[in-house]
């Protein structure tokens, strides 16, 4: 799966960003993971490419600051998304 560029962090916004539409799907990756209890480091390594056992801090807060971004567009996001109709 290609993945798109991604930040060390999703940008803070009270607004969908164009980073989240462009992230819309490694977004639902990272929610299905979390729901199924999955690994963050396996998580890291197969969405961001980050190799945890080089780099654990780093594969931590990318993958955590993305799920926290997740989050928020499922419970809140995503009304705005529907609404841009």
């Amino acid at each position: 799966m290609n993945t798109p560029d991604f930040l060390e962090s999703p940008p803070v916004s009270d607004s969908v960003t164009d980073y989240d539409e462009q992230h819309f799907v490694t977004y639902l990756r990272l929610l299905d993971a979390a729901a199924d209890d999955a690994d963050w480091r396996e998580i890291a390594k197969l969405v961001f490419g980050i190799d945890p056992l080089a780099d654990p801090q780093r594969a931590k807060s990318v993958h955590d600051a993305h799920l926290d971004r997740a989050r928020w567009m499922a419970k809140s996001g995503y009304t705005q998304l529907l609404s841009r109709n």
